[in-house]
């Protein structure tokens, strides 16, 4: 296993770490901030959520720089971030910081295409996320981030940063996966 899958394999490792912050009441309280209150747990979570999806650019830039993809990489890659995402949208859920529809349509989306690229395995085909799944996969990072801080510093003039980056957010995912579903229709004719 080389360098760029191992750091994939240690931003999946790093979900149990985040869920651990989220959910064991360690009693650590708050942060106030003129009037705005943030759970230290949020904190930590979104420093762990944050770092662990900052190793996937990391990952993928060792293996481009120095010509390390592999198929498994192409497959570990969009798998670690489904994971840690949908992690962290069902602690968003759980918390009541995400409205649940979105988070269904968001996970929706990642088992639909998860089960597509199996299919693709199945017949050879082995396909690397392309640069809408990119988008969607930031938005969604971004998105996350601004709910586990509480809409720091936004929430000071006011303005729902937190809800807006999830609604683009979810747009960019139903987008990203129609197109990868049509990009890849071939695999349905050839099924049949």
């Amino acid at each position: 296993m080389n360098l760029p899958n191992k750091i994939t394999v240690a931003r999946i490792l790093l979900i149990p770490l985040f869920l651990i912050v989220m959910f064991v009441p360690f009693g650590w309280g708050n942060v106030t901030i003129s009037t705005i209150s943030i759970p230290i747990k949020d904190l930590v979570g979104a420093f762990i959520f944050i770092f662990a999806s900052s190793t996937d650019w990391i990952d993928g830039h060792i293996a481009r720089k120095y010509n390390l993809v592999t198929n498994l990489g192409k497959f570990l890659d969009p798998l670690a971030d489904k994971l840690l995402v949908s992690a962290a949208l069902v602690t968003l859920v759980e918390l009541g910081l995400a409205p649940a529809w979105m988070v269904i349509i968001i996970i929706s989306r990642e088992f639909a295409v998860t089960g597509l690229r199996l299919l693709l395995a199945e017949g050879g085909e082995v396909s690397a996320a392309k640069m809408l799944g990119k988008i969607k996969m930031w938005a969604q990072v971004v998105a996350v981030s601004a709910l586990l801080l509480h809409n720091f510093p936004f929430e000071f003039i006011s303005f729902p940063f937190d809800m807006v980056a999830l609604w683009i957010a979810v747009i960019f995912t139903v987008v990203s996966g129609w197109d990868y579903f049509a990009k890849n229709k071939h695999i349905f004719a050839n099924s049949k």
